[in-house]
């Protein structure tokens, strides 16, 4: 039997933060957990909203005061959910009051590099899948997207009647590293399912973006060389 951790799960309070950030007695935490839950679902999976799908949801963290609950989501395309001059957001934010009968404070931030997270290249995926595109081509191209894009490394992984085979398999590709054991490792995951007409084929992205700390790091190593250069010119 293979040992698989969520890589999210597996780093979370260790060298990643949560994604809902507030503190509750005992008596109040599993009705807020409901809560986070219930906002979460409304937003990726709206009733009536089906731009929202398209509009690259990577994840929505959650803080709560006494008087409001923020919620921050990141998004690869904002526009598709801010609308034009910001009235489809007020109207978001207006049902998710609605929903718990709280006030809610909603933000909407950019994803800067989509082909770096993990999520939203599992969602490219499936809408390609979702075409009838070969699945291999599909792989293919997201694996040289991402290591364009500065990678460490990408594993990606499909389930299911892949081609519309008779028997279900799996497959997966892999470019650069992917050290999962590695809690310094900045890995992202994401994972969702495609609808094809032969069946769901499961999908599974992992995305080594470097170590936690990196840029801090690089500057270190550029200003200790640096330092050296003269020391090597005073010997000549």
């Amino acid at each position: 039997m293979g040992q698989k951790v969520n890589p999210i799960a597996f780093r979370t309070g260790v060298t990643r933060g949560w994604t809902s950030r507030w503190y509750a007695s005992k008596q109040d935490f599993a009705d807020l957990l409901l809560e986070d839950r219930k906002l979460r679902n409304f937003i990726q999976n709206h009733p009536k909203k089906t731009q929202y799908k398209n509009a690259g949801i990577d994840r929505i963290e959650i803080e709560r005061t006494r008087d409001e609950v923020r919620v921050m989501m990141f998004v690869a395309r904002p526009g598709l959910i801010i609308g034009k001059k910001g009235q489809e957001i007020e109207i978001l934010q207006a049902e998710l009051q609605n929903l718990i009968g709280r006030r809610i404070n909603l933000k909407v931030e950019e994803v800067g590099r989509p082909e770096l997270m993990a999520q939203l290249v599992a969602e490219d995926i499936a809408q390609q899948l979702a075409k009838r595109s070969s699945f291999r081509r599909t792989m293919k191209r997201s694996l040289e997207q991402t290591m364009d894009a500065g990678a460490k490394g990408i594993k990606i992984q499909l389930a299911g009647r892949l081609g519309g085979a008779e028997m279900a398999r799996r497959e997966k590709q892999i470019a650069g590293s992917i050290p999962l054991s590695t809690l310094q490792a900045k890995i992202d995951y994401g994972t969702t399912e495609a609808v094809t007409p032969q069946g769901h084929i499961g999908i599974q992205v992992w995305i080594n973006q470097g170590t936690y700390g990196d840029e801090s790091d690089g500057a270190d190593a550029q200003a200790g060389q640096a330092s050296k250069k003269p020391k090597r010119s005073h010997k000549r």
